[in-house]
């Protein structure tokens, strides 16, 4: 505890005493305190004060502590152990008072208070342990929406231990209390869902590391909200090998922020390359709910299930268009194989900057007639985020009528119009390809690029490595944001744009998703923009998503 005191006398509801002051945030106070259970007498217990807006009606602030006692008996359920146990929550003097069961710990706030900064493999440990707790709540629906270094303690045995379900949603404001670690979609006052959770981690992982959080508090509320929905991050300085996943974490694009499952992949990595963190023992793979509900004896720290000491990361691996570095272009091989047209997918001049592969199209005039153009085509319904089309182990099934399944001898198969034929493949070594398909006559395209040279992340590959490349194209437009999704089971993410080749405007859809030991593919469908949006277009994009397979390993 820190030492400011408070009169013992002070007491909420005439039965929890104040003593001492423990944490202390904006809109947020949290005491140690006492209250009587007869007959064992008087327990210690954390009271935290709420300050809840003027004017906030009777009847919704005793909803809000009704919805703190059920968010706390679901996550009591789901995460024993690791959230702490409410034992009251109520309204008094304009303020929400939630009482819980004494935790043995302290505060991440109280940390930061002391100046005590954190390395890098510590935060990480913290980092997996919250996310942890994350996925047993999102697998229940529940969104904490109010996570901030208050919230989490840190005690000398066990993980973390968190504190503030339910508040979310508790009153109209954009955030309760802590709003410098509120998410942008929060500032804005917007519908909030688990990425909001996932910023918080990102803004704690920042400010444990950093020593300051990602966006100061400002004099009012309202203006450090402002500042989190409008300013620019603070480049890290301290994070080292956990800055791409503290980067990802606090993108501001909610669709394009690092999902749950690579920022743990990020994390463990972080670990591993760090040569002072003390490996944790081997722990047998256990679902997400018995990781965290499982006993934790002393020392002793799971991370995703796995012991650090022998954890080898399959870092996925998004293949686009950017480059191997030092990659080599070489000619397009096999003698059978067709030029690709300009146009396709990735034909922007050169080689790719992540495959080192020469570009479908590069230097090659067009073999079909260009269409009218049009850039303001709508966008395809076909790919949704966070959809999953197929799990990995599932076959491709029967193709719709008009396609017939092609294997590629480079380890894919993937449902083909009637006619298309393999228009170009070129290489880089042994360690990336693009193969090109399409038909005479026909001006649509379907690129599918491997590669084993990839980030871990796939929206940063694409914002990253492949469209400062695409830049240079005429007429480029990126369409929306990269958007993190999964497609069969992998970590993935979906990009459009448009772009001039050879005076047609094309629209491109990529997808890119990771197959882990740095491998993975990404396809890409280019048709021209006038014909975006046409039903045989809609229905070719969704075959090739539904029926592409990537050969067993």
């Amino acid at each position: 505890m820190v030492e400011a005191h408070v009169p013992t006398h002070e007491s909420v509801a005439g039965r929890y005493r104040l003593l001492d002051v423990v944490h202390s945030e904006t809109n947020r106070v949290s005491w140690y305190g006492e209250y009587a259970d007869e007959p064992a007498g008087s327990r210690p217990c954390l009271v935290t004060r709420t300050g809840l807006p003027e004017g906030l009606a009777e009847e919704d602030a005793r909803r809000a502590a009704e919805r703190v006692l059920r968010m706390s008996e679901t996550m009591a359920r789901v995460c024993p152990g690791r959230v702490a146990t409410v034992l009251d929550a109520l309204v008094e003097a304009g303020s929400l008072w939630i009482v819980t069961e004494w935790i043995d710990g302290l505060p991440l706030g109280q940390l930061i208070e002391q100046r005590r900064v954190l390395r890098p493999a510590r935060a990480a440990r913290i980092g997996l342990e919250l996310l942890d707790v994350l996925e047993a709540a999102h697998g229940e629906g529940i969104t904490h929406g109010e996570l901030s270094p208050g919230q989490v303690f840190v005690r000398t045995r066990g993980p973390v231990v968190v504190t503030g379900f339910g508040l979310a949603g508790a009153t109209l404001a954009p955030r309760l209390a802590a709003p410098a670690y509120a998410s942008p979609e929060q500032a804005r006052d917007e519908r909030i869902g688990p990425a909001a959770d996932l910023w918080a981690v990102g803004a704690i992982l920042y400010t444990v590391v950093e020593g300051r959080p990602p966006y100061r508090d400002r004099d009012r509320p309202e203006a450090t909200l402002k500042g989190v929905d409008r300013l620019p991050l603070r480049t890290p300085l301290r994070s080292g090998a956990l800055g791409p996943a503290v980067q990802g974490l606090l993108r501001k694009d909610s669709r394009e922020r690092m999902t749950r499952s690579t920022a743990r992949r990020n994390l463990v990595r972080a670990l591993d390359e760090d040569t002072h963190a003390v490996p944790a023992p081997r722990r047998r793979r256990t679902s997400a709910v018995a990781r965290v509900a499982g006993p934790h004896r002393a020392g002793r720290t799971v991370v995703a299930g796995t012991a650090l000491a022998v954890v080898t990361v399959a870092v996925a691996a998004l293949a686009a268009t950017g480059g191997l570095p030092g990659a080599e272009r070489t000619a397009a091989d096999g003698a059978q194989d067709r030029p690709a047209a300009t146009g396709t997918p990735g034909g922007e001049d050169g080689a790719d900057r992540v495959t080192g592969v020469p570009s479908p199209g590069a230097g090659t005039p067009s073999s079909a007639p260009p269409p009218a153009a049009s850039p303001d085509a709508s966008p395809s319904p076909a790919p949704t985020p966070g959809s999953t089309v197929a799990s990995p182990s599932a076959g491709a099934g029967a193709p719709p009528a008009g396609f017939r399944v092609r294997r590629a001898p480079e380890g894919f198969s993937v449902a083909l119009p009637e006619g298309w034929t393999r228009l170009g493949t070129a290489r880089s070594g042994d360690l990336a390809y693009r193969v090109t398909f399409g038909a005479e006559g026909d001006p649509r395209t379907l690129a599918v690029t491997y590669s084993e040279r990839v980030g871990p992340d796939p929206v940063a590959v694409w914002r990253e490595d492949v469209e400062p490349g695409l830049r240079g194209r005429d007429g480029f437009e990126r369409i929306g944001a990269i958007e993190a999704t999964t497609y069969q089971g992998y970590e993935a993410a979906d990009m459009e744009w448009l772009a001039d080749v050879d005076g047609t405007r094309v629209r491109t859809f990529g997808r890119g998703f990771l197959l882990g030991g740095n491998r993975g593919f990404s396809l890409r469908w280019t048709t021209p923009a006038a014909d975006w949006d046409t039903t045989a277009n809609r229905r070719a994009l969704d075959a090739f998503l539904t029926t592409f397979r990537p050969a067993p390993a």
